[in-house]
């Protein structure tokens, strides 16, 4: 039997590297567009890559692209004829978002047309049906009180949530006007080691690590009230899956219908390893946004009704997987400093 082909933008991060390892144990051959860059970014994925010349086990491969550049997207759809495409690829830090607001929108937003299009003329050209994946997130409601579902108003706080709803509805005009076969999930936070360590739960679990093994003393955050649903990234990435293998395209809330705020996520954290979290963490204000999102509650009744998904790894799980993992890791890092490879005082 053929083998199923994906694409996948944004394969080299977190979400993208769950999937890619999702989709290969369902037998697909994935491939991921990567931006050009002087240094390698494929840490997530190395483990699972295979040089192009072993061409029978091979079955993720990479090319080069970018959002923001409409050709290239086309001529890869061309070339690999994908039977799902999956839009992992954002410029997707809140914060960075307000520092750089035109990238942020040209890449989140244009580029999700500028893929869509892609498809759509390749669908048209080819007589293929491909469908599509649309990454939404859950800051799209912003500050519209939880629980929030499908159906919940969208109030973005931010360049990057203004930049997802356009893509949202980018997709919803795609597969009503067009007929594409487009679905968005509007997924709520969702965490794993493989988190990039400038987001708030990692930056957490990544400085518990370094101050159990000596190798910091203080950790700086800001809004520590702010409440999220955070679930874990593996489980998510098979409700994107779930919903394009429907008969019908549509659009889903995924989410563990659990909010905790930050100092929970500290208090979790730090007492796992049987500290205080108030002896370590200091507030600073630059870490506050310029509009905060306080509340984020999903309702994910839909997706647990239609696809069948539900979350199988709880809050306290996923803390302790990552408080794990990057505890290991500073053990490692205090290794090459206490062998004089590395300055420990580059942290406070």
């Amino acid at each position: 039997m053929r083998r199923k082909i994906a694409l996948v933008t944004g394969i080299t991060g977190q979400d993208g590297s769950y999937l890619t390892e999702f989709l290969l144990e369902k037998g697909y051959e994935v491939h991921g567009l990567i931006r050009r860059s002087s240094n390698f970014n494929t840490q997530r994925i190395n483990h699972i890559y295979i040089d192009p010349h072993n061409a029978d086990k091979a079955l993720m491969k990479l090319h080069y692209a970018d959002l923001s550049d409409a050709s290239s997207l086309r001529r890869w759809i061309d070339v690999i004829k994908p039977d799902e495409v999956y839009n992992l690829a954002a410029q997707s830090h809140v914060a960075v978002s307000f520092e750089i607001p035109d990238y942020t929108a040209d890449v989140v937003a244009t580029g999700a047309l500028r893929l869509l299009e892609a498809v759509r003329s390749h669908t048209v050209d080819s007589g293929r049906t491909v469908k599509y994946y649309q990454a939404g997130s859950s800051e799209m409601f912003g500050a519209t009180p939880p629980p929030q579902s499908e159906t919940t108003p969208f109030h973005p706080r931010s360049p990057y949530a203004a930049s997802k709803v356009a893509a949202h509805w980018y997709t919803v005009n795609y597969r009503e006007a067009y007929g594409l076969f487009a679905c968005n999930g509007i997924l709520f936070n969702h965490e794993s080691p493989r988190r990039g360590e400038n987001f708030v739960t990692r930056k957490i679990t990544r400085a518990l690590g370094r101050i159990k093994v000596g190798l910091q003393r203080k950790l700086f955050l800001g809004n520590l009230q702010a409440s999220r649903d955070w679930g874990f990234a593996g489980d998510y990435v098979e409700a994107m899956w779930m919903m394009l293998q429907q008969d019908k395209a549509d659009d889903y809330v995924v989410a563990t219908e659990e909010s905790h705020t930050v100092e929970e996520f500290l208090e979790v954290s730090f007492g796992y390893l049987g500290l205080n979290w108030k002896d370590h963490v200091e507030i600073d204000k630059r870490y506050f946004r310029p509009s905060e999102v306080d509340n984020l509650k999903g309702d994910a009744s839909k997706a647990k009704e239609v696809l069948g998904w539900k979350p199988k790894v709880g809050f306290e799980k996923l803390v302790k997987m990552m408080v794990d993992e990057d505890l290991a890791l500073a053990k490692r890092e205090k290794v090459l400093v206490d062998a004089g490879y590395m300055d420990a005082q580059q942290q406070p």
